[in-house]
């Protein structure tokens, strides 16, 4: 897991799926190719969303953008607003 962007309103955190810990062997999953995601959280409503596959594949291609063109942090959260849009799931904490 990596810490992508944490601000008061949201957080967006890079998971790489079957990834393995520090100090622990890679593990083979056969024929099971390893997904990655990103979770937003939307601190404001209380709510998360989490992209993964095509989604994950389109918000890569915002973050190497932004990469390349270094927005505000405006411009940031009106994009991830708009991904926060699609969340329908309470955080709970744990």
């Amino acid at each position: 897991m990596n810490m992508l962007y944490d601000s008061d309103a949201f957080a967006v955190v890079h998971i790489l799926a079957n990834a393995a810990l520090e100090g622990e062997p890679e593990v083979d999953v056969g024929l099971h190719i390893p997904r990655h995601g990103f979770e937003i959280v939307d601190k404001r409503a209380g709510k998360e969303v989490y992209l993964d596959g095509s989604w994950a594949e389109m918000f890569q291609i915002q973050i190497t953008a932004w990469q390349q063109n270094t927005p505000s942090q405006e411009e940031v959260e009106d994009t991830l607003e708009g991904y926060a849009s699609l969340a329908q799931t309470p955080m709970v904490m744990h």
